[in-house]
Formats: structure tokens, C-alpha cells, sequence
């Protein structure tokens, strides 16, 4: 079995793909100052992003982890989710609160996917 390394440097890959199966390491937002609606966003563009380059896209997740800093951003973020993800099309999820590596940050996503 072969692994594919996206986007891999010293200390993780980006996701990694194996049989098939896309695991991306957790996606943090880029604009740490915004609100939580504007960092899920974020998040998840980027999540677009890797998944089209990985062969995939939001409508082949089978499993997202949702890591928030604060649970009273949950329905902030909810919001953006439920705007985001493909009715009828939503992956097992899982959110829970967490202390992110940097304090700016209110919102993380961990996902596995399959190509398409």
C-alpha cells in the first residue's frame, strides 16, 4: 500500500491519502482576529481546497472533529457548518471543547474523506 503526503514538511502533512482515504490533520483559521462565523468559513475554504486537490470534495466526508475553544461559539459556528456541508450529505460529526494551540484560534476541523 502507498501513502500520499499533501502539502508534507518536517512536522505533519496536510492530509495524507491511503486506499482511497483522505485524512486531513486539523485545519486552523488564517484571519485569527475575526469572529467565530468568519474563522469557521475560513476553515472550511481551506478544507475545500485540500480535498479538491486530494481528489474529493465535502460531499465525500465520511467523518469531521470539530474542536472549539469556547462552547458558547457553538451556534456561531453551527451556522457556517449547516450553510457549508451538502443536505442529506453530512458526515458523522463530533465537536467538542478544546485549549487550541494558539489562543486566537475558536475553531479547528479534523475530517477523513474518500476520493472520488
Amino acid at each position: 500500500m502507498s501513502i500520499e503526503f499533501y502539502q508534507s514538511g518536517n512536522r505533519l502533512a496536510e492530509a495524507t491519502i491511503a486506499n482511497g482515504l483522505i485524512f486531513l490533520a486539523g485545519q486552523v483559521p488564517t484571519n485569527e482576529d475575526a469572529d467565530i462565523t468568519a474563522q469557521t468559513a475560513n476553515v472550511l475554504a481551506q478544507i475545500d481546497t485540500i480535498l479538491a486537490a486530494c481528489g474529493s470534495d465535502k460531499q465525500h466526508i465520511c467523518e469531521a472533529v470539530i474542536y472549539l475553544s469556547d462552547m458558547q461559539e457553538y451556534a456561531g459556528m453551527n451556522q457556517v457548518w449547516d450553510n457549508w456541508v451538502t443536505s442529506g450529505k453530512a458526515p458523522a460529526r463530533a465537536c467538542i471543547q478544546a485549549v487550541l494551540a494558539n489562543p486566537k484560534w475558536k475553531v479547528e476541523i479534523k475530517l477523513t474523506a474518500v476520493q472520488k
